[in-house]
């Protein structure tokens, strides 16, 4: 089948449907660390969400002639290489990587979209880069864990500055490796200034979320 999307736009979509199935994989494990019933059920009706997204990114691809799988296939090694380099040891942990370091992508994710032609497309993809609740879930149980013990302060800071490391490499890679992305990216020209700028925006944004935290970024 012959596709309707541009390369870069086909990119976009298959980075964010394996991103979404990876997430709801994450979420729905990490609902087994969740110390109570209460928490057990928002981390799973996260997960539901981050399916949906998932399920619906999907279906829009065949809608536009293209293959999902293919389209997705040059993410998995940097994608899972991410995950499989910052696995969360304990609740917290959890909770920080998936409001810090899906924060991070999910920030790059829209500065890539708002260059999508497609205006279909590319109202899909903001719809599903919209937050399901992690940000405020994560504030909330972060703080009143730290409130309880303000120790566990400085190892989850720790922690998000090494998300954000390895976010970074990972968002780079991916930027580097694929041509079509990139220059969707920054306006049609391969312009590394611009990438740099792009960079400076999500570590500020990554600081305003540690900050909303209560941990030093």
């Amino acid at each position: 089948m012959t596709a309707r999307l541009d390369p870069a736009t086909i990119d976009l979509l298959g980075v964010l449907a394996y991103g979404e199935l990876t997430a709801f994989e994450r979420l729905a494990t990490d609902a087994r660390l969740a110390p109570t019933i209460t928490d057990k059920h928002a981390l799973a009706s996260m997960a539901a969400a981050e399916f949906e997204h998932y399920r619906r990114l999907y279906a829009h691809m065949l809608s536009e002639d293209v293959d999902p799988q293919e389209a997705m296939r040059p993410f998995v090694q940097p994608v899972d290489a991410f995950h499989d380099s910052t696995p969360p040891n304990d609740w917290l942990e959890g909770l920080i990587k998936a409001y810090v370091g899906d924060g991070l992508a999910t920030d790059f994710y829209r500065e890539v979209a708002a260059f999508v032609q497609d205006a279909a497309t590319r109202g899909l993809i903001l719809e599903v880069l919209a937050d399901t609740g992690q940000a405020s879930f994560a504030v909330a149980k972060v703080t009143e864990a730290i409130a309880a013990d303000p120790a566990v302060a400085g190892r989850l800071a720790l922690w998000g500055r090494r998300l954000v490391g390895e976010a970074l490499i990972q968002a780079q890679r991916v930027a580097v490796e694929r041509d079509a992305l990139t220059e969707l990216l920054v306006g049609g020209s391969l312009d590394l200034a611009g990438i740099g700028r792009l960079l400076s925006r999500l570590t500020d944004n990554h600081t305003a979320r540690m900050q909303a935290l209560g941990l030093q970024a």
